[in-house]
């Protein structure tokens, strides 16, 4: 697929088989989201990667969204470092890029994932079970595993709605 084709073809994904998925196809979808572009190219993120059972368990009881935690073969926890930070704006943009490269990654790959976000309410509880430095903010958890389901059909408002100026 071309890249265009990726992103309108991407959806978020839910409901995972049983397979593993692979600590080299891990490290590449993180790598991806490493090439996000970044203000002064700090690079202002760090990952956790959580595929034990046990702790999967935990973190599923920290969100409204536990089937989804506890049936990813993986999580992938994305946290912005304030030690690297400069911009907070700037820095948040940057980590929602590296979010979209791994996901179009993901789907790329014919993985599927979701961006879990509601998890957030719970950032620092994610952080400490970790055992993550004080200094690293929880952005999104991404959960992804070979798909049970195939995405929904996808819709975007159209240009019209959405360019607001054009001259």
């Amino acid at each position: 697929m071309d890249i265009t084709e990726i992103i309108r073809t991407r959806r978020s994904i839910r409901k995972f088989t049983d397979l593993p998925v692979s600590d080299e196809i891990i490290d590449k979808i993180i790598e991806a989201g490493t090439w996000a572009p970044s203000g002064m190219n700090n690079q202002p993120w760090k990952f956790a990667v959580i595929k034990d059972d046990e702790l999967k368990a935990q973190i599923s009881e920290l969100t409204h969204y536990s089937k989804i935690i506890r049936r990813a073969n993986v999580l992938i926890a994305v946290f912005l470092d304030h030690s690297l930070s400069y911009d907070r704006t700037k820095d948040c943009q940057a980590v929602g890029a590296c979010l979209q490269n791994m996901l179009l990654t993901i789907h790329s790959l014919g993985l599927g994932a979701v961006w879990l976000g509601e998890i957030l309410k719970n950032k620092d509880r994610i952080r400490d079970l970790i055992d993550g430095p004080q200094d690293i903010e929880l952005m999104a958890v991404i959960a992804l595993g070979h798909p049970d389901e195939k995405g929904g059909k996808g819709s975007r408002k159209g240009l019209g709605q959405t360019i607001i100026f054009r001259r």
